[in-house]
């Protein structure tokens, strides 16, 4: 499947929240329940919000653009981490966050999620800073390992709201080029 990979514009923002609502579930531990997970959908991965993070400039959201639909995108913060355990855990000072990077399971396995972290890479080491930083859930074993396949390494943990639960992610980062 061919594909583009490029900067995200406002008329994204509504293909943005229908991928958010196919990927974001993937993410989330086995016991999360529909209740939680919709939650979360409507109150940070709606359309509305997405024009927000769009509007923002300190994010930086990429697509992975297939022409009839976006089948990945990542989201970029570039500020400093507000979570205290994230900031005490961080080794690589100033960091980018990857807030979010998924990819439509139907490109699971083709190297689309590889292409998108790379691209997701190079704008945050445009930035200039030393280290680009993610929380992961400490039960999705795919997604550690993939990772820690693109060179992020375990240097802390944090608590994560989702719905009513709370979940546990581990902190990851990583040195840019």
């Amino acid at each position: 499947m061919s594909h583009t990979i490029r900067r995200a514009t406002t008329d994204d923002a509504g293909a943005l929240a229908e991928l958010a609502a196919v990927t974001f579930p993937l993410a989330c531990p086995p016991s999360s329940s529909p209740e939680d997970i919709a939650a979360h959908l409507a109150n940070t991965l709606s359309e509305d919000h997405f024009r927000g993070y769009l509007a923002d400039p300190d994010i930086t959201i990429l697509v992975l653009d297939s022409g009839d639909r976006l089948n990945g995108s990542s989201l970029l913060v570039d500020r400093p981490a507000s979570d205290p355990d994230v900031a005490s855990a961080l080794t690589l000072t100033p960091s980018v966050e990857l807030s979010k990077c998924y990819v439509h399971p139907e490109h699971h396995g083709l190297g689309a999620a590889a292409e998108l972290m790379h691209a997701s890479v190079q704008a945050a080491a445009e930035a200039g800073r030393a280290g680009i930083w993610l929380g992961v859930n400490s039960q999705n074993a795919r997604a550690i390992r993939f990772y820690a396949k693109s060179g992020f390494r375990k240097v802390g943990a944090k608590s994560f709201r989702l719905g009513s639960t709370v979940e546990h992610d581990f902190v990851l980062e990583r040195a840019l080029p």
